[in-house]
């Protein structure tokens, strides 16, 4: 197939690494993969923001920076126009965005079937964060968009809720988690050696990846290392960056554990895995209700214990007590408790990763699996041959929707 693949991310982050793998892995299973999207700086580090972006969204009043989002829905859609008459695609994934109808116009004008990837809410997430002045106008464009596409693809059951009490039907509802590059993860040091170049050798590490916020709850963490029994070694590797790294920090030092907390800062995708292999204890503290972390599939890949909330939308991959230990989010003594059985328990600790790391395939958490789920939805729309087995989306029948074809 030709697969048109728009998307309006600029950062490089987690997005940027979505959709990097998706359309390697696309282009694996040999489809011919067109990106239309904002230019990108090749040279630009993992971790750098949206540029010239963030700067108008912090300067400029709200209602006018979302009349310019929406203004350049126009310039997207001249670009898409353009990659239509030069590549002439059969097909058109777009990554979903507020304020961007631009493939949706493109759908209806040529009659592309079109599948459409959801991360989050945005109307309601922009709202709750970081506000929202256009609020009636961006609640028709998020409806007018998951409504018009062929597919919508959710990245949790919890998320495709909000995309059906948008109105879009239950038989257009797919759900695809994120999911991970298994290659680029074998690569990794041995447990042993990663601690040796980190220095860690004496140490039992607590792990988390990932853009450091308030609401991880990693004071938590740093009281549990300050508290616990000084014969574990404990030690807090935190692998990113973020607003709340500085306060973390100075509560470690107020704490006298300042030594036994590091904040890494950005480390480049290539070699976090050389950092992630040191872990003993992966920490997941906190979860948007809604989202498909990144790191969870990072953590379950390297084979580590892994302590994470028990919220719906991560017990639509994790089983307690099976490949992770679960918490109750709500009780600090719960995720103490976790944490404190996990310190104590190397057998635990195998056992939880062994399991997590099956889980991998036995759920078909690889981005290649997922390029294969899109390829057979487009196969639905009538797009390219199916080959044999094509049309098994899922190991799970959870991610599969009611059999039939989604009205174009």
């Amino acid at each position: 197939m030709k697969i048109l693949y728009h998307h309006r991310t600029r950062s490089k982050d987690g997005q940027y690494v979505h959709i990097e793998e998706l359309t390697r892995a696309l282009r694996g299973l040999g489809h011919e993969v067109r990106i239309v999207g904002p230019p990108q700086n090749e040279t630009e580090p993992f971790g750098a923001d949206a540029g010239l972006i963030a700067v108008l969204k912090r300067r400029f009043p709200l209602a006018l920076y979302e009349a310019m989002e929406l203004a350049y829905a126009w310039v997207a859609y001249r670009r898409l126009e353009r990659a239509y008459r030069d590549f002439r695609p059969d097909c058109l994934y777009e990554r979903y965005n507020l304020f961007t109808p631009s493939g949706l116009w493109l759908h209806r004008k040529h009659r592309l079937p079109m599948l459409l990837e959801v991360n989050g809410p945005l109307v309601d997430e922009r709202s709750r964060f970081g506000g929202l002045a256009l609020k009636r106008l961006a609640r028709w464009s998020e409806r007018a968009v998951w409504c018009g596409a062929d597919y919508v693809l959710p990245v949790t059951r919890v998320l495709a809720g909000h995309v059906r009490s948008a109105g879009v039907p239950e038989e257009r509802i797919v759900v695809i988690p994120n999911g991970i590059d298994r290659d680029r993860f074998e690569r990794a040091p041995s447990r042993p050696e990663a601690k040796r170049r980190l220095g860690l050798e004496d140490r039992l590490v607590l792990g988390f990846t990932g853009f450091v916020r308030e609401w991880h709850g990693l004071e938590r963490v740093i009281d549990f290392v300050a508290e616990g029994d000084p014969a574990l070694g404990l030690h807090l590797l935190a692998v990113g960056d973020g607003p709340a790294k500085a306060s973390l920090a100075a509560h470690a030092s107020r704490l006298g554990v300042g030594d036994r907390v590091v904040f890494t800062g950005v480390v480049d995708r290539d070699r976090i895995r050389d950092y992630i292999a040191a872990f003993d204890v992966a920490l997941q503290p906190a979860v948007r209700p809604y989202a498909s972390p990144l790191k969870l599939f990072e953590y379950m890949v390297m084979g580590h214990a892994i302590v994470a909330p028990a919220t719906p939308n991560l017990r639509e991959i994790l089983t307690g007590g099976e490949d992770a230990l679960l918490f109750d989010p709500g009780s600090d003594a719960s995720f103490r408790d976790a944490l404190e059985r996990l310190c104590a328990d190397p057998d635990l600790r195998r056992r939880l990763g062994a399991a997590a790391r099956r889980s991998i395939d036995e759920q078909g958490l690889t981005w290649a699996d997922n390029a294969r789920r899109v390829e057979a939805l487009f196969h639905r729309l009538g797009v390219g041959e199916a080959a044999d087995g094509a049309g098994a989306l899922t190991p799970r029948d959870r991610r599969e929707p009611p059999p039939g074809r989604a009205p174009a």
